[in-house]
């Protein structure tokens, strides 16, 4: 089988020892995602001369797989027939997705190429709120009336394939409406006379316009589909979600959560095209944020001085019990957000989610309580001979227990909580979790402290 992933080395190469025509023949071969990587590898101003290699399919493919910044270059040296060409080319929900990340006189000019047709459904699609499925469906697909007969609906599929994002599921409507489906695979296995009434299946799942692209995004990955069918509120069929956008809008949520959860402000520009002052710009506020919060931490730990000051080896352990505080509450909080996401997790099972983190936490707390203690008695005074009184061993054990199981039932009730109130679930991740934590763990520390050593 022939390998057609792109050598990038050798494709530079060739461009560098300007063997252009060899270059042309290399890229004609290769897969379009990586050619859009040899676009970061070669002058801004060559890009309109080694695009112009590719055949048109191939050349819209491999601008689809570029970044916002070099798309935008490519369409500023573009003339207009060349970008006419290109916009002819691409999906609709391509050119859309294109168009939202364009300054406004780039739009100005990719809406003035486009095809007539082609600018009012990208007009449309652009109404709808970039959070909801029809957002990121295409209106690029194939639609076959039940009277059809299997005959008939090869020639149909003949003739509108060419122009639809996919043709392995076709959807059976009547006035629009959605009634089923029916894929290649049941046609080819059909009769040339069967109607397709007859061999459709009515039990299709279908998502609204209105509802949420991450909802819709994994409900189509659940049912391992290529495609979900959109409809408006009367039911008609407008649009339908593809695997591909599915895949790209799953990773965009996956990377805002974790740059949320790692308390820095989401952006849509890769690290490595990113200005040193725009991520200053994004990391900045939440380690200030953080750093107020974290003064309580000081507050607690001053207020308690005279306590640390009769009891001097209680200081040595905060560190550790701050520390796993913080860890078992995010813990719990990444489990509850990825659940969030993922849907399988909803805001009516706080109640089982609750239960089974208290379950978690005893379980954890104890177990973590007894090697606390024992690592004081065999490592810290027999080994290193710390000589820590047994007494003391058992604040800080008692403390891990006590602090495990605040964390993880904070840790798991938060980002509940932040959802219910309209805040992203992500918000309420490790730094949030960890800075609220500590404060509790050391309030528990010296409670605890002062209870058995009567300090």
């Amino acid at each position: 089988m022939e390998n057609n992933i792109l050598d990038l080395e050798l494709a530079q190469g060739l461009y560098e020892e300007k063997k252009i025509g060899e270059l042309g023949r290399l890229l004609k071969t290769a897969e379009p995602a990586d050619i859009a990587l040899l676009f970061d590898m070669i002058d801004e101003e060559q890009h309109r001369l080694i695009f112009r290699l590719l055949p048109k399919e191939l050349a819209a493919e491999v601008f689809v797989e570029m970044p916002p910044d070099t798309q935008e270059a490519l369409i500023n040296a573009f003339t207009d027939k060349e970008l006419q060409s290109v916009l002819d080319e691409l999906y609709l929900d391509d050119t859309v997705d294109i168009v939202e990340e364009m300054p406004a006189n780039v739009v100005t000019r990719i809406i003035k190429n486009s095809h007539p047709d082609s600018r009012k459904a990208i007009n449309q699609l652009l109404s709808y709120s970039g959070d909801t499925a029809g957002s990121i469906m295409t209106i690029e697909f194939v639609s076959l009336r039940p009277s059809m007969t299997v005959e008939e609906a090869f020639i149909h599929l003949r003739k509108t394939g060419t122009e639809s994002e996919t043709i392995y599921t076709c959807y059976v409507t009547e006035n629009k409406k959605l009634l089923g489906f029916v894929s290649v695979y049941t046609l080819i296995l059909s009769d040339k006379d069967s109607k397709i009434s007859d061999i459709m299946n009515p039990n299709v799942i279908a998502v609204n316009t209105s509802e949420d692209r991450g909802e819709a995004a994994n409900l189509l990955m659940k049912y391992d589909f290529l495609a979900l069918p959109v409809v408006d509120n009367e039911n008609r069929l407008v649009g339908i979600i593809t695997i591909d956008d599915a895949v790209d809008v799953i990773s965009e949520e996956d990377e805002e959560d974790i740059a949320k959860m790692s308390a820095i402000t989401p952006t849509d520009r890769p690290y490595i095209k990113t200005s040193p002052f725009k991520i200053f710009l994004t990391r900045v506020p939440w380690l200030m944020i953080l750093m107020l919060s974290a003064t309580f931490t000081g507050i607690i730990i001053s207020s308690f001085e005279k306590a640390l000051a009769v009891q001097v080896a209680l200081t040595a352990f905060i560190p550790m019990i701050m520390g796993t505080g913080g860890n078992a509450g995010s813990q719990a909080s990444v489990t509850v957000i990825r659940g969030l996401s993922l849907g399988e997790l909803g805001y009516s099972d706080v109640f089982r989610i609750l239960f089974k983190e208290l379950r978690v936490s005893l379980l954890c707390g104890g177990a973590v309580a007894i090697a606390t203690f024992l690592k004081i008695i065999l490592i810290d005074n027999l080994l290193l001979g710390s000589g820590i009184s047994l007494t003391v061993a058992l604040v800080v054990a008692l403390t891990m227990a006590f602090t495990i199981f605040i964390a993880k039932l904070i840790g798991c009730s938060l980002p509940l909580l932040a959802g219910k109130l309209g805040l992203d679930p992500a918000v309420m991740a490790s730094p949030f979790i960890t800075t609220i934590v500590d404060a509790l763990s050391l309030l528990v520390y010296f409670g605890v402290a002062s209870a058995v050593l009567n300090i």
